[in-house]
């Protein structure tokens, strides 16, 4: 394929068609002396029978040997019968003393072996077998050697390869169209699968369906449905700042615009004076809404994970984040307070989203707590795991609206104060974020609020030893 890129198909289909043909290869040779062997057995047994016939016609060991006697041996004339068989007696020496051929090899005598020894030879062009005896005539030796062409063992052996290499062939050549047959049903659904991808819209981020899939593929589609998902929610969780934004920000907007055209068009300074304090109200809120919006955006799934976070002490991060609320609480005359544990508390987290939390949590606590009241800012060691909180004395918040006042844009109603929504949502998604449980109760006694976001204990760990 192009590119540089392998088709699967093709990788294991060249892979078996070189593992089958070094597969064929190898049974062709090993079956090509398998069948010399057994095809010259019996022939060689013929062979020997002849040589052993010849020997006693020649009386070949008996003291009165008669080397005149000529055997009748085939000539290769005879139809069925085309090898020529030749016999040849000498001495020790190797001199000839009989015979119709010249198949002179002298060989050493030996007592402890005096059986028969076959050798492989050539002559006139043709391929030999022989089989050599030795005799001891009256303490003479005498050697006898009995040699024929190998045109039927040839003729046997290539019947017998072919019976053997021809039906290996065909069932290879069978075999791999059952293994291609195989590899393209197989990979049907990597195919389906690709199609469907193909064909699908640009919006279209549902599940993708392995059910059909091989099990080997099934990992990879997971995979692949996983990031469908985390994308789903990345587009969703962009959809809704940008609708949100779209929505919230018309209104200051608006607003500017209105009282700067009033503005500009009165002569009026007490008029003047008057639009430019809405100005700067609107301009405050607008710049509240949109810091309140971009960090719901960084908290939001798949903002920024959990790659930044790093070891924190809760306690450390609570007293600077009340400290820089205390002037706004003592221009109200509230009580703000921070609490904490003897010993220093440590999660893992992000410190900027968890002074965002904290710094929602205290702005709310200052506007919602009436005059001369207090707030507890505390840091608590449970056996749940690590506890950040806010406590306040304010007015509360019914149970009906408990699970709502986290939603985007709710606002309980008759509340008399001013604000976007956005702040106990900012909380909601740092606490998910974090993976910590957040709740909202009754204060002390039952008296105002206390939000708590309760950090799991595998998030935590000793601060001492950092």
């Amino acid at each position: 394929m192009g590119n540089g890129i392998r088709s699967l198909r093709s990788y294991l289909m060249q892979r078996l068609l070189i593992s089958l043909y070094l597969l064929w290869i190898v049974s062709t040779v090993v079956g090509y002396f398998a069948t010399i062997n057994y095809a010259n057995q019996p022939y060689d047994l013929v062979l020997l029978q002849r040589a052993n016939a010849v020997a006693e016609q020649l009386k070949l060991g008996s003291g009165h040997e008669q080397l005149d006697v000529v055997p009748i041996l085939p000539d290769g004339s005879e139809l069925g019968m085309p090898d020529r068989v030749l016999y040849t007696v000498t001495d020790s020496e190797g001199r000839k003393l009989a015979g119709n051929g010249n198949t002179l090899r002298p060989l050493s005598y030996r007592r402890d072996r005096p059986g028969p020894l076959f050798s492989n030879g050539e002559r006139e062009g043709q391929k030999t077998r022989m089989v050599s005896l030795t005799f001891n005539s009256n303490g003479r030796i005498l050697q006898l050697h009995v040699s024929e062409t190998t045109q039927q063992r040839q003729a046997l052996i290539r019947g017998i390869l072919a019976n053997i290499v021809i039906p290996q062939l065909l069932l290879t050549l069978i075999a791999l169209a059952v293994v291609w047959y195989g590899l393209k049903q197989g990979l049907r659904p990597l195919d389906r699968l690709r199609n469907e991808v193909l064909n699908r819209r640009r919006d279209d981020l549902s599940q993708l369906d392995g059910s059909k899939a091989p099990a080997e593929v099934r990992p990879l589609i997971d995979a692949v449905n996983n990031l469908l998902e985390r994308l789903k929610q990345v587009i969703a969780a962009q959809q809704r700042f940008v609708a949100d934004a779209a929505h919230q920000l018309r209104t200051p907007f608006a607003g500017l615009k209105t009282q700067s055209e009033l503005a500009l068009r009165t002569d009026d300074p007490g008029r003047k004076q008057h639009a430019l304090e809405h100005i700067h109200t609107s301009t405050e809120h607008g710049i509240r809404l949109v810091n309140q919006l971009l960090a719901l955006a960084r908290n939001e799934p798949g903002g920024q994970g959990t790659g930044n976070f790093s070891s924190i002490n809760l306690n450390q991060l609570a007293q600077e984040c009340t400290v820089n609320w205390v002037q706004m609480a003592l221009d109200k005359n509230i009580d703000l307070g921070y609490e904490g544990t003897p010993e220093p508390l440590s999660v893992q987290g992000d410190a900027n989203s968890l002074m965002e939390m904290l710094n929602n949590l205290i702005d709310n606590a200052i506007r919602y707590t009436p005059v001369g009241g207090h707030i507890t800012v505390g840091v608590n060691s449970t056996a749940q795991g690590p506890e950040l909180s806010v406590e306040d004395n304010g007015p509360g918040i019914e149970p009906q609206h408990r699970e709502r006042v986290f939603e985007r844009f709710y606002r309980i109603l008759g509340s008399g104060q001013s604000g976007s929504g956005l702040g106990l949502s900012i909380v909601a998604e740092v606490a998910k974020r974090h993976g910590a449980e957040l709740t909202l109760n009754a204060g002390s006694n039952g008296i105002g609020t206390r939000i708590a976001m309760r950090f799991s204990p595998k998030h935590s760990q000793d601060f001492e030893a950092y």
